[in-house]
């Protein structure tokens, strides 16, 4: 067949496939069009998923006859005066939307520009144009898409549901109204309306930004956010981040913007996993709102139509920036956890359901043994156990406390130890409240810190020699595995080595970790590299390795711990970064301020 020119109709459908992917895409390309014209309000309104109607309206510039005439023609735009492609600093600039839009759907624009008394009106269907007409309309654009993807019928089964294709959409307007604060968002589906953002126009502009980020994300994540405010060679990142325990299942709750433009990049998604790697499980993700600026030249955001991808000049330097001020803004939130912690604990509280016993109907009394009292049953077990004397809580002997010093010590972030319940919670009080602490949680993350100094120092992991070697057996080619990756082990402070076929011999263990399962660790590294795969390395991979080896060391559930111990496994937690976490990203412990706690029982 020989080489010719597709007609302009199929060259249309074409850009419509790369450009509007399903009603979500149509719906971003038309609010984006609103905010480069300077729109100050965006109102949006869509039908069934967007099948049936797409509407935008804005109060911007609006155009004239002529220009908008030309605004349903190919590669015609406003928003490359010097046809510079190096530095875009607007959301669209190839004028592709409105004619792939007209292609597959019918299209109508009816605009007023700003200062004119009249107004104009352009229908395409199909991709077939019609001539401009007088309309009745104030100052700005209303754009409506009726039936779209009619022309395209095979494009109508990929789309999902029509409640998908709404929270797609329902999407597409949170990213935008993030990036864009001091511009107010309306979303409806003609009957009720699913979103409101107002602008944030008379606020500080960071101040914008915070009220904008808690109406879009949530009041939750505002309050458990961390602020990022670094730079670096010309780039500069701000935003909020949330704090390890304030993880979700997805990472729905990410949103990355670059020079105001919301992306979905794989380099920015990495940086982000990569910065809360020592944090959360793999199956966990962080909720942030970052927000980087960098000279337009750096920056290629002509990779793909949809203009969710870009590309970074110096990619590296883009990686370094995000994970180094997520670190940090981690680093100085010490042991804080979020409060939604505590608000799921409180939440599970229930008064206890006591039942009176039952009465015969006619008599004073019941034909059975009454039941004994609350107040009862209570004095029986004062009776039979003491204070002193109960199973699974140590308390100290009685000493000689100050008023003071008494005051002082709950006055400390994490309060003064006051007992041990079940062998596995460290209970102290606050001057505010009470604290419950998981003690096999928080001295889990205080061993991994304490790892990682170690590793960071110039002497390493100090290593103890084993006074007699353990032999370990690994099932299949697990001591293979092990022994393959002895010289990164060694570095950690565990030194192994083959020990004939299916067994390892372990010679030296880390220092710092003290008494150790050493069978059980070994098992548990063979799994672990089994599960990371050929592509291990230690500097990569330091997280899951010395979180298994903190894990291992770490005190455990059931055993019985002192004052003294509990008290210093306090003040260790409070001078330790992140010990508010456990290295999956669970809490370590929760304070329940005291508020809450005289709502339990009424006294507020």
């Amino acid at each position: 067949m020989r080489i010719r020119l597709l007609p302009e109709s199929t060259v249309n459908r074409i850009a419509a496939g790369e450009v509007v992917e399903r009603p979500a895409s149509a719906v971003k390309e038309l609010v984006e069009n609103a905010i480069d014209a300077g729109a100050g309000r965006v109102d949006v309104v869509v039908e069934n998923g967007g099948r049936t109607l797409i509407r935008v309206a804005d109060d911007g510039f609006g155009m004239s006859a002529d220009e908008l005439a030309l605004a349903i023609e190919r590669h015609a735009t406003s928003k490359l005066p010097d046809d510079n492609l190096d530095a875009i600093d607007s959301f669209g600039f190839r004028g592709e939307a409105l004619p792939s839009i007209g292609s597959v759907a019918r299209l109508d624009i009816a605009s007023r520009a700003r200062g004119s008394d009249e107004a104009w009106s352009i229908r395409v269907d199909g991709g077939a144009k019609h001539e401009v007409e007088p309309a009745a309309i104030n100052a700005g654009t209303r754009v409506e898409v009726r039936d779209l993807f009619y022309a395209t019928p095979a494009r109508l089964k990929f789309l999902k549901s029509e409640q998908a294709e709404y929270q797609a959409i329902a999407d597409v307007m949170r990213r935008i109204a993030l990036s864009h604060p001091g511009v107010g968002f309306t979303l409806s589906d003609g009957a009720r309306l699913a979103l409101r953002f107002p602008a944030e126009t008379a606020l500080d502009p960071e101040d914008a930004r915070r009220n904008r980020i808690a109406a879009v994300i949530g009041r939750d994540f505002a309050d458990n956010a961390l602020a990022i405010d670094a730079e670096r060679e010309g780039l500069r990142l701000v935003g909020f981040a949330s704090l390890p325990t304030y993880a979700r299942a997805t990472a729905a709750h990410q949103y990355l913007f670059v020079n105001g433009r919301p992306v979905k990049d794989k380099l920015l998604t990495g940086a982000v996993r990569g910065a809360y790697a020592d944090f959360l499980a793999r199956d966990r993700h962080p909720a942030v709102a970052l927000y980087l600026t960098l000279d337009g030249r750096l920056v290629d955001v002509n990779v793909h139509p949809a203009k969710a991808e870009v590309r970074f000049r110096d990619p590296g330097l883009v990686r370094g920036l995000i994970v180094g001020a997520l670190r940090h803004a981690l680093s100085e939130a010490g042991h804080r956890a979020s409060t939604t912690v505590a608000g799921a604990a409180l939440g599970a509280f229930r008064p206890a359901d006591l039942p009176l016993p039952p009465r015969s109907p006619g008599f004073a009394f019941s034909g059975g043994p009454a039941r004994p009292s609350l107040s009862e049953r209570t004095a029986a077990y004062a009776f039979q156990a003491p204070m002193d004397a109960t199973p699974g809580v140590a308390t100290p002997p009685p000493a000689a406390v100050t008023a003071h010093d008494e005051v002082a010590a709950l006055a400390q972030p994490l309060g003064v130890p006051r007992g041990q319940l079940h062998l596995t919670y460290i209970v102290a009080e606050t001057s505010h409240g009470l604290i419950l602490v998981d003690q096999h949680a928080a001295h889990e993350r205080l061993v991994y810190e304490r790892m990682k100094k170690a590793m960071a120092s110039d002497g390493g992991v100090k290593r103890q020699m084993l006074l007699i070697p353990e032999v370990v057996d690994l099932d299949g080619d697990g001591a293979a595995r092990i022994a393959a990756k002895a010289d990164d082990l060694a570095r950690l402070g565990l030194v192994v080595e083959a020990f004939g076929q299916g067994a390892v011999v372990v010679r030296e263990v880390p220092a710092l970790l003290g008494r150790l399962d050493v069978p059980g660790l070994v098992r548990d590294l063979a799994d672990e590299i089994a599960e990371l795969g050929d592509s291990f390395a230690l500097e990569e991979k330091l997280a899951d390795v010395c979180g298994t080896l903190a894990c291992h060391s770490a005190v455990r559930a059931g055993r019985r711990l002192t004052l003294p111990e509990m008290d210093a496994l306090l003040r260790e937690m409070e001078a330790t970064p992140h010990s508010g976490q456990c290295n999956h990203g669970r809490p370590t412990y929760v304070e329940l301020k005291l508020p809450d706690i005289e709502r339990l029982f009424g006294r507020r």
